[in-house]
């Protein structure tokens, strides 16, 4: 079945998809793409989820991630441990180099403080152009989107059609999860995740654009905490109303 077919019948029934268990969504998706399916994964504690889940289902199962040049090294040491867990190749994408130094030859090192137009531009050179090169040849992507994780992402759907990028199916298994569910999977799994978790850093993205939240703090509160909520994406996740 061609993509735009698959993506007619997404938009169809949307309602059917939102029943689905996230285990079941993955091993649909699973056997309809692979292999020309991936999950993004910035290695957060719902990302972490679903590679467990995925490589269950099929150990050739894809993952694939952005390397900014700005990770907290927790999160590449978490990197390695996946990698050695489940024998997983990760597809690694970096930014364009000769983009990055024009942009830090122009704007300084640590841009992103002092726009939002300017942190928009650092996100775009070093998270979505690369996203548009690992997406490309795909035909589904998947994310650990949660709708409680943000006003930004109250209306995400377990599947949709990604316009943003050519119409490639856009699964979110974890949509309807809240964050007692994702950690309650983790240790009944005994999954590898994220040491800053562990020290108040419930949201995890480059090192210099994220800070632990204080208790009582939205989980978001720590990534780009200098904009209001209503601003805090990076581009890798985009919806056109």
């Amino acid at each position: 079945m061609a993509v735009r077919d698959r993506s007619q019948s997404v938009e169809a029934l949307p309602d059917e998809w939102e029943t689905k268990s996230a285990e079941a969504l993955l091993a649909w998706a699973l056997g309809e793409f692979h292999p020309r399916i991936a999950l993004a994964a910035s290695f957060g504690a719902e990302d972490v989820v679903l590679i467990d889940m995925l490589v269950k289902l099929d150990p050739r199962a894809r993952v694939f991630t952005l390397d900014t040049g700005r990770l907290p090294a927790e999160t590449y040491s978490l990197m390695e441990t996946i990698r050695a867990r489940y024998g997983l190749a990760i597809e690694v994408y970096f930014p364009q180099a000769d983009a990055v130094e024009a942009m830090v030859r122009e704007h300084g090192v640590n841009l992103f403080y002092t726009s939002i137009d300017s942190r928009k531009l650092c996100c775009g050179v070093r998270k979505v152009e690369p996203l548009s090169r690992a997406l490309r040849g795909l035909d589904a992507w998947i994310t650990g989107l949660r709708r409680e994780q943000a006003v930004t992402r109250a209306q995400v759907r377990k599947v949709g059609v990604d316009a943003e990028h050519g119409g490639l199916i856009k699964l979110n298994p974890l949509a309807d999860w809240t964050e007692d569910q994702v950690w309650a999977y983790i240790r009944a799994h005994t999954v590898p995740y994220n040491t800053l978790h562990d020290r108040g850093y419930p949201s995890i993205g480059c090192a210099p654009c994220t800070r632990a939240v204080a208790p009582g703090e939205d989980p978001r509160a720590g990534r780009w905490w200098w904009e209001s909520a209503d601003t805090k994406e990076c581009g890798l996740h985009v919806t056109k109303r």
